[in-house]
């Protein structure tokens, strides 16, 4: 069994919260996570025909007919929104810590009929497939970055002798016909996962919702976007935002898109091999969306209260990310998928540097994130290898000057 990083976060939600929300893409690991963190718990599946309609018929029977002094998980939660209600009647009565534990392959909390039932009542917690860090304590990480973006990091991907091929299109068709018609029951499947792919082909690119709507078969604007919160709220995909700050000069307002695997978007635009994505002219693009999957990977594994964003300018520079820690403690990061080191790598990090260092942090560092092995000092900013990803994010967390 993979040990996750992510156990101790949610242990730690169960003790302060009466219900606590694992949420995260389909195979991504949450019921074996659960049951490792909750041992002694009850467990009933709401996949199960039965028990689904059990819990449909009598909620607040459902709620109650499982008798156990340590707890409940109730694994694929949102198939029944019905028993959010009841679940605020008994959790206001009982106030008993982490008793219930909830998962689901969307954020259900999204729902505004299940976040009002538990506001301030439920502790929200996000799972993403295997982050770099998690492969390399179980001796599993790929040795080339090549590799590890055609796999991605879905766990059953680790099991030996997994066709990708077979297993991504088995996962493309289970997403699109049980959380998509779940979430759109209206949806043709046909064009919803031509819409899929469309977005695959547009990864590490800002968002045109006009552009997407005409290529998906001249659907509306608001169709697009809608179709695209389902692809969030069920984490397939990520917007990553502009950042904005009261200055003079034009910036971009358009979000950009990002998988939040890898593994998947490959599958999407067909690149079946390494041979394949090496010459793909989204490489640079897909290398892009794994390191900003590992972001979010190390951000929601740990809890932190951080906020991500991108830097661009109308007419000028861009910024790859930068990370908000608090209010404009800012750390900006520059991703490149290349090897091999030369100075422009370092431009964008620099004069962002200069325009926007604080006077209390006069220390401050950028960095950039390269696809070589190695960590390398350099006076421009600090070049961190894909492969340590996870000790940027510790190294920051633990810098007291920007907390």
């Amino acid at each position: 069994m993979i040990y996750r990083d992510i156990i101790q976060h949610l242990q730690e939600m169960a003790r302060q919260f009466r219900v606590v929300g694992l949420v995260g893409p389909r195979q991504a690991g949450k019921s074996t996570l659960i049951e490792q963190a909750f041992p002694k718990h009850r467990y009933v599946n709401l996949e199960n025909i039965n028990t689904l309609v059990e819990a449909k018929n009598d909620p607040l029977h459902f709620l109650t007919a499982f008798p156990n002094e340590h707890g409940l998980i109730i694994d694929e939660a949102q198939n029944v929104p019905e028993l959010f209600s009841s679940l605020q009647v008994i959790v206001d009565k009982q106030r008993r810590p982490g008793f219930y534990i909830l998962t689901g392959s969307q954020n259900f909390l999204l729902n505004e009929r299940i976040s009002q039932s538990l506001a301030g009542r439920i502790g929200l917690v996000e799972l993403l497939p295997l982050s770099v860090h998690e492969l390399q304590e179980a001796a599993l990480l790929p040795t080339k970055i090549d590799e590890l973006i055609l796999r991605g990091g879905y766990p059953e991907l680790y099991a030996h002798g997994t066709d990708l091929d077979k297993w991504f299109a088995a996962y493309i068709r289970t997403y699109i016909e049980r959380d998509v018609r779940q979430a759109i029951s209206t949806v043709d499947l046909v064009t919803f996962q031509k819409f899929l792919r469309l977005a695959a082909a547009r990864v590490g690119n800002l968002i045109s919702w006009s552009d997407l709507a005409r290529d998906a078969d001249n659907m509306a604007p608001n169709t697009a976007k809608s179709w695209m919160s389902v692809l969030q709220a069920s984490y397939i995909v990520t917007l990553l935002p502009p950042y904005f700050e009261n200055v003079s000069k034009p910036l971009v307002k358009s979000p950009k898109l990002y998988f939040l695997d890898t593994g998947l978007a490959c599958a999407l635009l067909r690149i079946r091999t390494v041979d394949d994505l090496i010459v793909h002219p989204l490489r640079g693009a897909l290398f892009e969306s794994f390191i900003i999957s590992e972001l979010f990977k190390s951000k929601f594994n740990y809890g932190l209260l951080w906020d991500y964003f991108f830097w661009g300018e109308a007419q000028g520079y861009e910024v790859d990310v930068v990370i908000e820690k608090a209010y404009k403690k800012l750390i900006p990061l520059e991703i490149k998928a290349s090897m091999t080191l030369n100075p422009a790598m370092f431009a964008n990090v620099t004069k962002w540097l200069s325009e926007h260092r604080l006077q209390a942090q006069p220390e401050q560092k950028g960095y950039v994130i390269y696809g070589g092995d190695e960590n390398i000092p350099a006076k421009a900013a600090e070049v961190i290898s894909w492969r340590h990803v996870h000790d940027l994010i510790q190294k920051l967390y633990l810098a007291k000057n920007l907390n």
